[in-house]
Formats: structure tokens, sequence, C-alpha cells
């Protein structure tokens, strides 16, 4: 027992974070579902998504070297192809649906100098390719589908272009957003499984820059049904992320994806066999509407401050949380 007045050995942070995450896995009654706070949906939907799997911090590096555990180095060339293709082109007098359909042509581009190279940044650039692909421009081609086509592609163009302008800064030694520096560095460290690196993006893309691209995509709540339309489509093309990623890196995402998916994540953060429908469609549902209420809510002079500051701790919970549950014996 330790003596009255003795300081904890846990870390300050790890102390709080335990705190939450102990909250996290109180037991839920039956319809606590239906009132669970935002910032309790979005961590069980982070756990859930990453299939418990660990994050740890790394310290930011001053510029991209040519290669980061691939299988061969990039060469400068490369280099400079990739940071040339992520340089954004805003031509004006071009439709947002056909600077898209370039846009889209120059991730694939990059994607596939890292790929080749095995270069562990391509890891979310691949799953972004795939279902830009396979889900986002099959619906963008389809302008009738949306209740505001001239609004659509334009929130899809804002998304991609702030990967693409966060590869730029990797490749020019230009400072990287804070989401997207915390990617690089951990696809620069051998140590962190893949999985985890590429899980890091979906974090970044999902977490910080839908809501930043709501926002900069001018949304109001007109555009909801458009909003939810497209990503519904694109979580419905999972299989695409899982099939690419473990073809080109032999990375598998799909027991992660799959721990989501079906519910088995959610089973095992909320009790086995508890509410697991119900509260699937809640925390699936409400962290997309949370993305979307920040990104109206960056456009407020009056919540703008207080919307960045919620949106970094909404994506730093995460991290928080699954270190909490690695120090706990929660994760093997």
């Amino acid at each position: 027992m330790a003596e009255r007045g003795a300081k904890s050995a846990v870390p300050t942070l790890r102390r709080r974070a335990l705190r939450a995450i102990s909250h996290l896995f109180a037991p839920l009654q039956p319809d606590d579902h239906l009132y669970m706070s935002p910032v309790r949906i979005a961590v069980v939907v982070l756990l859930a998504f990453t299939g418990l799997a660990g994050i740890s911090g790394t310290p930011p590096s001053a510029a991209a070297p040519l290669s980061t555990c691939g299988s061969s180095p990039l060469s400068p060339t490369d280099h400079d192809r990739i940071a040339s293709l992520s340089d954004r082109r805003n031509d004006p007098s071009a439709a947002p649906l056909v600077q898209l359909r370039d846009h889209v042509a120059d991730l694939w581009a990059i994607t596939n100098v890292l790929t080749s190279h095995r270069d562990r940044r391509g890891l979310f650039a691949l799953g972004l390719a795939a279902v830009e692909r396979d889900a986002v421009m099959p619906l963008q081609n389809r302008p009738e589908v949306f209740s505001d086509p001239q609004w659509a592609p334009i929130i899809s163009l804002r998304l991609l272009d702030r990967f693409l302008d966060a590869l730029h800064a990797e490749f020019t030694g230009a400072p990287a957003p804070p989401q997207w520096r915390y990617y690089f560095d951990l696809a620069a460290d051998c140590h962190v499984p893949g999985e985890r690196v590429a899980l890091a993006g979906y974090n970044s893309h999902i977490t910080v820059d839908l809501a930043y691209a709501t926002a900069d995509a001018h949304t109001t709540l007109a555009q909801a049904r458009d909003f939810f339309l497209i990503v519904d489509t694109i979580a419905a093309h999972a299989e695409s992320i899982i099939t690419s990623t473990d073809n080109a890196f032999g990375v598998d995402l799909g027991p992660t994806f799959r721990f989501y998916a079906f519910g088995e994540g959610l089973d095992r953060v909320v009790g086995a066999g508890r509410a697991t429908g119900p509260m699937l469609r809640a925390a699936d549902v409400g962290y997309n509407v949370i993305t979307f209420n920040n990104g109206l809510a960056l456009q407020d002079p009056t919540r703008s401050a207080a919307t960045r500051t919620a949106i970094t701790e909404l994506w730093s919970t995460g991290n928080s949380a699954l270190i909490a549950a690695e120090d706990t014996g929660l994760l093997s």
C-alpha cells in the first residue's frame, strides 16, 4: 500500500487516460447508446475501428527520407516527382469534378511510386486511392444521385487535397499538419507494425481532415443528405482497402476492419452481447454526425476556435485511450 502523500510513478497524462478508460469501459444499460456523449461514441469507434491496436507517439522529423522502411529507396527523381504531383494546381476555370478527376490521377501516380518501393507512407495513400477509384468517383460521376450535385464534388476535392498538401509538405521539407506529421513519423519507425501506421492515417483523415474539408466546402445543413451518402458509400467499400493493402504491403487490415464492421470490437468494448446492434449503429452514425457538426461549427466565428480545439482533442483522445489500454494489459 502506498504511503499517504506519496506521488504516483505513473505520469499524469497516463493517469488521466486510465481514468478515462475506466469510464469508457463501465457497463452499459440497455438504452445507454441513445444517450452516449459524443466523446464516448468517438472513442468507442476509434477503439473498435483500430481493433485495439496501440499507438505511441514518435518525435517529429525535420525532413522526409528518401525511403521509409521500403524494400528499396526512392530515387531523387521519385522524390521530386511526388513533390510535383502533390503540388495542387487550382484551376478556377475547371469544374470541381474535373479537378477531382485530375487530383485522383495524381494520387494514383504518387501511390504507384510509393507502393513500387513498399514505402510505408503509401499505406494510407493506397487505401485512399482505392476508395476514390471504387467508391467516390463512381458516385461523383452520377451527379443525379445528389441533392446538390454542384456541392458534392467540392467536398471530395477538398478532402483529397488535404492529404495531397500533407504529402507535398513531407516531400519538400515543409511543416506537415500535426496529424500527418504523426502518421509520417510512425511510417518512418520500422518497429511500428504496418497495420498501426495505416490506421493512424485513417484516424487523421476521418477525424481531422473530413471536418475541415466540410468547412472548406462551405457545407450547410442542406447538404447533410449528400454528405452521409458519400461517407456511407466509402464505408461500404472497405474491402477495396483491405485487398489493396494486403496485396501491395502484405499488411492485412481485414481482421481490424471486420472487428469493427461486424460488431466483434464493440462486443469486446462494451461487454459481449450487450446491445451490440444498437451500439454499432449509434457509434457509426454518431461519429459521422460529430464530424459533420464540427465542419459546420468551424464556419461560425463564435465557435471556430473551440471547435478546432475539440477536433484536436478528439483525434488525440483515441491515442491516449489506446495507450492506457496497453498499460492496463487490455492490449496484447
